[in-house]
């Protein structure tokens, strides 16, 4: 059964500064497997910024916004076998949300980044 659904839009430019900008924020809002995927990129903000949207989608999803026992680096979006994104849930953050599904889309362009999160219980 559905429990919520999220879709979020994000300028590419907006989280590029930031990237560029703010030493530390690329650790606290990506997981380290994030970093290594999306750097790799030969366009990286375009994959931060889709993989941005998904973590704001999923909280929107939830219901709750980023509550507390959450962290944005523990909602990590990383491609399956199969080259699909998978969005999987770390450390607190598994453990405050529970037991759920997760189906992510991803989309971006050269300006902007979106992603739907549909989450199941």
């Amino acid at each position: 059964m559905i429990h919520g659904l999220g879709i979020d839009l994000i300028e590419v430019d907006r989280v590029a500064a930031r990237i560029g900008k703010e030493q530390g924020f690329r650790e606290l809002v990506f997981s380290p497997g994030e970093i290594a995927y999306c750097s790799a990129k030969a366009h990286p903000a375009e994959h931060y910024a889709a993989r941005f949207a998904a973590k704001e989608a999923f909280f929107k999803a939830l219901g709750t916004g980023w509550a507390t026992g959450t962290a944005f680096n523990e909602v990590e979006v990383l491609p399956d076998p199969m080259g699909a994104p998978k969005l999987t849930l770390l450390g607190d953050t598994a453990a405050t949300v529970g037991d759920v599904r997760i189906r992510v889309s991803l989309t971006h362009l050269s300006t902007m980044a979106a992603a739907v999160v549909v989450i199941e219980k």
